[in-house]
């Protein structure tokens, strides 16, 4: 998350000081949301689906690259080029791993097929692979003489090109496609509550509402990569056509909204409906009757509706 703006130029140290702290108070927020919802996976056997699988791979790679982001030190070659590299690596991990999420949802909904757990080996080539190559491409624009703010250093238009094609024309292919994708899903989705309600089928009826609930929180997830990266897209546009004039503002809202995308994806994706209901499952156990009143009401099991919000994917479970 830290790859998206090489400090420099007109920026003071104080400057950079500011924006180093902000890459890491945000990379500690979005590694303990992401920390949340793997431990969540590992210690809930209820969550240990496939469709909530897919959740847990996006955020072990948001915690991955929200854990380098903030050990990074430029003062030690190694553990900046780790740091640096293995940041690049796993935040393309992230946004790829939204694409899979939105391909399974697409094929499950609007294709109709029960496939999706036969191609979870076919996601992990596509994601590691993906990001591996992008990783070792993005090096060559590196200049390994010198530290940046986050160990990425270009020293020329073809650096910056590099790291442009590398990782935000993918994401940006990302962006796209998860939006095109949710579309079709919605298309799909209105048109079945339209003959639902015509049908009257009043249990149909329920079931698509379910799944149109759903979407609807799954539509903010193209909106989350938007809101994470167009800064970051913005700065690198202006450093390649102005380099030796930085704007503080534009790196402080880059900087700061990268580093959140782990906080976002472990809110909008992970703490669903099946997770709470999990939680408040345990805490009915162990929580005193007492305390219960002290409990938002969303968070009160009796008050959470016993549909999943994965529900669109209950057919790869009756396999």
């Amino acid at each position: 998350m830290a790859t998206s703006v090489a400090v420099g130029g007109t920026l003071t140290t104080h400057d950079r000081g500011i924006l180093t702290a902000v890459n890491i108070g945000a990379s500690s927020l979005s590694f303990v949301g992401s920390s949340f919802i793997v431990l969540c996976y590992l210690l809930f056997k209820e969550l240990r689906k496939f469709s909530f699988k897919l959740v847990f791979y996006l955020a072990l790679s948001d915690m991955l690259c929200s854990f380098f982001s903030i050990i990074g030190d430029p003062s030690k070659s190694f553990i900046c080029y780790a740091q640096g590299y293995s940041t690049h690596f796993f935040c393309v991990a992230s946004f790829l791993w939204t694409t899979t999420i939105a391909f399974t949802l697409h094929r499950t909904v609007v294709k109709h097929k029960t496939d999706v757990e036969d191609l979870e080996a076919m996601f992990h080539l596509y994601v590691w692979g993906t990001s591996l190559v992008m990783t070792v491409m993005r090096s060559f624009g590196n200049d390994h003489r010198h530290f940046g703010a986050w160990c990425w250093t270009q020293t020329g238009l073809t650096g910056k090109a590099i790291h442009f094609v590398t990782f935000y024309m993918p994401l940006w292919g990302a962006i796209l496609y998860n939006g095109f994708t949710y579309l079709q899903v919605i298309r799909m989705l209105n048109n079945a509550t339209r003959m639902a309600v015509g049908m009257s089928g009043q249990a149909y009826v329920s079931d698509t509402r379910d799944n149109m609930r759903a979407l609807n929180r799954w539509g903010y997830y193209p909106l989350i990569l938007i809101g994470s990266w167009a800064f970051g897209t913005i700065n690198r546009i202006h450093d390649f056509f102005e380099p030796n004039h930085k704007i503080f503002w534009l790196s402080l809202l880059d900087v700061g909204m990268a580093a959140l995308m782990g906080l976002f994806n472990s809110i909008a994706y992970g703490l669903n409906s099946s997770v709470r209901r999990v939680i408040c499952e345990r805490l009915d156990k162990f929580w005193p009757e007492r305390l219960h009143r002290w409990l938002p009401n969303n968070f009160k099991y009796k008050s959470l509706s016993q549909e999943s919000e994965l529900a669109m994917f209950k057919t790869e479970d009756q396999q």
